[in-house]
């Protein structure tokens, strides 16, 4: 059975790290000043000017903008799935998650991700098709961690094994691109920040979706909201495979709400014979 009921409503997306621009922190203030104060609180510190120094600032950044461009949209969705992260801004949005549990949760996850590991990094892969990223990252002993979409794969794991992978990659013809993150997200050596995070989603209300969340572990809609969040930490993004059981179960009309546009960049190439992502603009209209 189709977990889409309504396929007229569009299905809401939520991008997730590396999705930051400059202006979001000017929207955030525009459209969600007490968020942006909360957030302050909660980290300790304005985290927009430092996204691009650690997990611990991008994560409750992030989530802040898409959360704000969501309610400044005043969409009906029919369904909705994030990025990673942008999952649990999903949840908030549909009501499984309280916005102020929810920004607890990304300001701690961000913060135990940052702790977990200082020895791995990540690695995208240009071009290659699943079957060689996966070549590749099992002979170099590291991660398979985001199928965003077709061509780009990217590894997770030891900084010095996904060296091993970038040789790897050349041998087989693509080109690796070493991306500026300190820390091996979506693999095993985030295997410390699984337990606190699963502490404190234990004490977390979980309520009734007003709408199916696609997890993009599963490709199906949440059931158990708090183990899978937690075991998210470890296990893979399934971008590219969540889009085609989007469309698969019946979406017409897919919105990209948050900061930047890489969802519907990803959407172009996975839906290549489908619908295109929207992203409208958070730009005040001029008069």
């Amino acid at each position: 059975m189709s977990f889409v009921t309504d396929t007229q409503a569009p299905a809401v997306l939520f991008p997730g790290q590396g999705s930051q621009t400059p202006e979001m922190r000017d929207h955030v203030a525009r459209l969600a000043p007490d968020l942006l104060e909360r957030v302050v609180e909660l980290v300790g510190e304005d985290p927009f000017p430092r996204v691009e120094e650690s997990t611990r600032f991008a994560q409750p950044a992030i989530f802040c903008a898409s959360i704000a461009g969501y309610d400044a949209l005043r969409l009906d969705p029919g369904v909705a799935a994030g990025h990673s992260l942008g999952e649990l801004a999903a949840l908030a949005a549909a009501g499984v998650l309280d916005r102020d549990d929810a920004l607890e949760l990304v300001v701690l996850r961000g913060r135990l991700m940052a702790e977990a590991d200082d020895t791995g990094s990540m690695l995208a892969l240009v071009g290659a098709t699943d079957e060689e990223a996966r070549e590749i990252a099992a002979h170099a002993g590291v991660t398979v961690a985001n199928d965003n979409a077709p061509g780009q794969v990217v590894l997770s794991g030891d900084r010095e094994k996904l060296g091993q992978a970038e040789e790897d990659a050349r041998d087989h013809g693509r080109r690796a691109i070493a991306l500026n993150v300190a820390g091996a997200f979506h693999s095993p050596l985030m295997e410390p920040a699984v337990q606190p995070f699963r502490d404190a989603l234990e004490k977390t209300t979980i309520g009734e979706p007003r709408f199916p969340v696609v997890s993009c572990s599963t490709r199906k809609p949440f059931e158990d909201v708090r183990a899978e969040l937690a075991a998210a930490l470890t296990t893979p993004v399934r971008w590219r495979e969540t889009m085609l059981a989007l469309h698969a179960a019946g979406c017409t009309r897919f919105v990209e709400v948050g900061p930047s546009k890489v969802l519907a960049r990803l959407g172009k190439r996975i839906l290549t014979d489908g619908p295109k992502v929207e992203t409208p603009s958070l730009e005040p209209a001029k008069a």
